[in-house]
């Protein structure tokens, strides 16, 4: 191969194929070009022409999702660099997962004297949004908007809507909302990254009521807009209103998006209706590693879990590089079916891909090890922890001990988990739950007493169902809803069929030292039997009745619960805070393992 002329035509020439490179992220080719340049002396960079191909460089390895080599290509820059040239470093570093990096490039490029511009700006402030929140300075983001507000960029809607989500990705939402109501000018950027940050925040109404004001004034949504409105619907369970905004996707083509899909995939599985969520991952047309994420944890969570390894195995081959979501969904897999062994092979393959297991992932080892009885294994793996367990870990335990009567080592991770100074009410209740199931009534109480002195309330039990548009929510002993009667005949009467094909209540749950007819009365009316109740009256025969709870539902409702489908011949399917569990014919698709 000849050396490269220096003219500006060549310059400009082989500029352009660098930039198509970029867009194609053609990496093996990207780099046969870069040493090509080096050996012809374009690199370091001297004249402008050349600077020009290592701003590109520069571009192209950012694309390429090699933000260390970014840095390479900016120090062959001729200096000093231009304001063009530290944004796009300072963006390389923001899009490749290395906030403190970029928003060091950014103070750096301010002490050189280099003025923020509109491209650099909003890189910097996604940096601030990512970094973590121990890292991040406490003021950071006031500071980076008051700087704004002092360029020329002020009114600008692109530098307003990055503050605008760095704001709402802080959880600064007052900040964000202020942003919002004062921009002159609004973009579908600045409605989806509001929107975006009360759904994040959990703020569904909100987030929900920012979307239709989007769409009264017409504003034109993009495939983030949809998948964030999507997964409010999935995290409120709203299956209808989530199938409207599916149909309206499909007509503006977003459904296309693979972040609409994954969205999608999670709406349908959260909604108890998983062979949908399996038609969407089906039918995507492009996917990434979200969707595919996505789809992982519907079959760990519907108790698919050779589909879950299966579907592993394909993303793999198709490419995709797991990350440490793909194996807590895998580990979620392997806790719900009780693989023990797989669940410590792919625990022990993170490391092949470089990922250290974070506080979710041994959550989840010390929630499957607990689920088959070796609570002692459990409690060493806590032990070993490199960082302080939190209240997951020792919830997980806690349950571990529940479901076996081991009340000596509830009482020990519960100690260990209120010295953390958790105000869990769930923590209590499990310790309460445990004294009892053992037989130590005694120590329940004491339990219970110690709760009510910490001045901690109860989590109050909620099931919901929705129907004809409508979302019916119950709490244990409800009488408030106003087909009331109706509801408690019909569960009497199936409960006298229950009875006949040898449903016997378990009470042995109930912290309540009682007599035992007091226990059952109790346990009959718990809130998701009076949803169901409300299911078998307005719900059409042929179509499940779908059933979602706040908190794991307890074993005797398990097991009515399977002598109802049996009885009525109905399905339900009830999403407790564990899992999916599908009744139908008598039995639930978890095995009675939850």
């Amino acid at each position: 191969m000849q050396p490269l002329a220096a003219a500006p035509a060549c310059a400009r020439t082989l500029a352009d194929l660098l930039v198509a490179l970029s867009a194609a992220r053609a990496l093996p080719k990207g780099q046969q070009l870069h040493g090509h340049l080096l050996k012809g002396g374009h690199l370091p960079a001297v004249a402008s022409s050349h600077a020009l191909l290592a701003h590109h460089l520069l571009t192209f390895y950012a694309r390429c999702s090699l933000p260390e080599l970014s840095l390479r290509a900016f120090l062959d820059l001729p200096a000093p660099p231009s304001p063009a040239a530290w944004s796009s470093l300072i963006s390389s570093f923001a899009q490749n997962g290395l906030p403190a990096a970029a928003f060091d490039a950014f103070r750096r490029m301010l002490a050189a004297g280099v003025a923020a511009t509109d491209r650099s700006i909003p890189p910097a402030a996604k940096a601030v949004a990512a970094a973590a929140d121990s890292s991040r300075p406490p003021l950071a983001p006031h500071a980076l908007h008051g700087l704004a507000s002092k360029t020329p960029f002020a009114g600008d809607v692109f530098v307003w809507s990055a503050v605008l989500d760095m704001y709402a990705k802080c959880g600064n939402l007052a900040d964000a909302r202020r942003v919002f109501d004062e921009m002159p000018e609004r973009n579908v950027v600045s409605w989806s990254a509001l929107i975006g940050g009360y759904a994040d925040a959990g703020m569904h109404p909100a987030a929900l009521c920012i979307f239709r004001s989007a769409l009264e004034e017409a504003v034109q949504v993009n495939d983030f807009t949809v998948s964030c409105i999507v997964r409010v619907c999935a995290a409120a369970t709203l299956f209808e209103l989530g199938a409207q905004v599916h149909a309206r996707s499909i007509k503006t083509a977003l459904d296309a998006s693979p972040f609409v899909g994954s969205s999608l995939v999670s709406l349908y599985s959260k909604c108890g209706l998983v062979d949908c969520a399996y038609q969407v991952f089906s039918a995507a047309p492009e996917r990434n590693l979200g969707i595919w994420n996505a789809v992982l944890i519907a079959s760990a969570q519907h108790g698919h879990t050779s589909t879950a390894f299966e579907r592993f195995t394909k993303m793999q081959n198709a490419g995709f590089r797991p990350n440490f979501i793909t194996f807590l969904c895998l580990l979620t897999a392997c806790s719900h079916a009780g693989l023990v062994d797989e669940g410590k092979r792919y625990f022990s393959l993170m490391k092949e891909y470089r990922i250290e297991p974070q506080v979710e992932h041994y959550a989840a080892m010390v929630d499957l090890l607990g689920r088959v009885g070796r609570i002692t294994e459990a409690l060493d793996l806590i032990e070993s922890m490199p960082m302080e367990p939190p209240d997951s870990v020792w919830g997980a335990l806690l349950m571990a001990c529940r479901m076996f009567k081991d009340a000596d080592t509830a009482a020990i991770a519960a100690k260990r988990l209120f010295e953390t100074g958790s105000r869990s009410s769930g923590a209590h209740m499990l310790l309460s739950s445990t004294y009892a199931a053992a037989g130590r009534h005694v120590d329940a109480a004491l339990a219970r007493k110690a709760m009510r002195d910490a001045g901690i309330r109860k989590e109050t039990g909620l099931s919901w169902l929705e129907a004809a548009g409508e979302v019916h929510t119950f709490v244990s002993n409800c009488r408030r809803h106003p087909r009331s009667n109706e509801i408690y005949n019909v569960l009497e009467k199936v409960g006298k069929k229950m009875a006949a094909a040898g449903y016997v209540a378990d009470a042995s749950a109930v912290v309540k030292d009682v007599d035992r007819d007091e226990k059952c009365a109790s346990l009959g009316y718990h809130s998701e039997r009076l949803a169901i109740g409300l299911g078998l009256l307005i719900v059409p025969e042929g179509v499940p009745i779908r059933v979602m709870k706040n908190l794991r539902v307890c074993d005797d409702c398990h097991n009515a619960v399977k002598y109802l489908s049996k009885c009525t011949g109905r399905v339900v399917v009830l999403r407790d805070n564990r899992r999916f569990h599908r009744f139908e014919a008598g039995l639930c698709s978890c095995g009675d393992f939850w």
